[in-house]
């Protein structure tokens, strides 16, 4: 293999969330790698390309725009750009996962509570969505550092933390005191929950410390106007028609409390879509994409409404 034509391998095909980029390297590199073995050619090549993709995630990181959804839902994120992070200091196995916004000055903040399977890759991918939308995102660990695989053992860890919903509350207590004095922060904070995370986080405007504003996805409910009456902050809810854990009846008499109760809310209940249709897109793109997309136009404005200061 002569220069010109180990020149031409050096032209790079590399895939981000952009599509396809070529990365050509300098001559002066091409040159070098003449010298080495094909091994040792094959790992530098593999490096630069390792380093291309993560920089042009960091540089293509904006928020999204139109009816644009975040890559994390549609299965199409990047490398994990965030940090682990212990913010539980009761619990020394609690593993969090915060991401920040790559531009300057203080910014709302986001508490991300994750599906009954736990903190998985997903979850994380879409705190780093959050990130790019503007948001000091903390995807908080309600399982002491574990995930569930299979039924069974989501079921089993759903069963054992709702048990000790006091943890539960400390739990995202600390979350928020993290996110609130955190340097970055304009002091606000909404939390986000799907599924068992969406029940949490009812849970959470009803006894946990102030925060801004709730988001759920799917969780489930209260129907009883008194219980919610001390709740001091607007709600979002995003529910299916098809959806045999929460009945929509039960949708709409949540709905009905929140009036009663004198709470603002913005109560959606989409049909043809199942249960988890918003974090997972993927799953079935072509009914799920028109829903989720409504969905997420609802949930931008809501925030921008209540996290940014007037």
């Amino acid at each position: 293999m002569g220069p010109k034509s180990l020149a031409t391998l050096i032209k790079l095909k590399v895939r981000n969330r952009n599509g396809y980029e070529y990365l050509i390297l300098p001559k002066t590199l091409t040159k070098n790698l003449i010298t080495l073995g094909t091994y040792q050619m094959k790992k530098i090549l593999f490096i630069f390309s390792l380093i291309f993709i993560i920089l042009s995630e960091l540089i293509n990181a904006e928020p999204t725009k139109g009816d644009a959804l975040p890559a994390a839902i549609i299965g199409d994120a990047g490398p994990l750009a965030g940090k682990e992070l212990n913010y539980f200091i009761q619990d020394e196995k609690t593993s969090g996962y915060l991401a920040m916004p790559s531009t300057t000055g203080s910014h709302p903040a986001v508490i991300l509570i994750h599906e009954w399977n736990g903190l998985v890759s997903r979850v994380k991918e879409t705190a780093d969505s959050f990130a790019e939308e503007g948001y000091i995102a903390l995807a908080v660990d309600l399982y002491s550092g574990r995930v569930g695989s299979n039924r069974e053992e989501n079921m089993s860890l759903v069963q054992e933390t709702l048990a000790h919903p006091k943890t539960i509350i400390a739990n995202l207590n600390a979350a928020a005191e993290f996110l609130r004095n955190h340097k970055d922060s304009n002091g606000k904070v909404a939390a986000i929950g799907w599924c068992y995370g969406g029940g949490v986080a009812l849970s959470f405007a009803l006894g946990g410390d102030h925060h801004d504003a709730t988001a759920i996805f799917y969780g489930r409910l209260l129907t009883n106007p008194e219980q919610l009456a001390h709740v001091d902050h607007e709600f979002y809810g995003t529910f299916v028609e098809n959806d045999s854990g929460i009945p929509v009846q039960d949708v709409h008499d949540f709905t009905k409390a929140l009036r009663s109760a004198g709470i603002n809310n913005d109560i959606h209940i989409y049909d043809e879509v199942s249960h988890g249709f918003w974090l997972h897109v993927d799953r079935n793109s072509g009914i799920n994409t028109g829903p989720a997309i409504d969905a997420w136009q609802r949930l931008k404005t809501f925030l921008q409404r209540n996290l940014y200061e007037l």
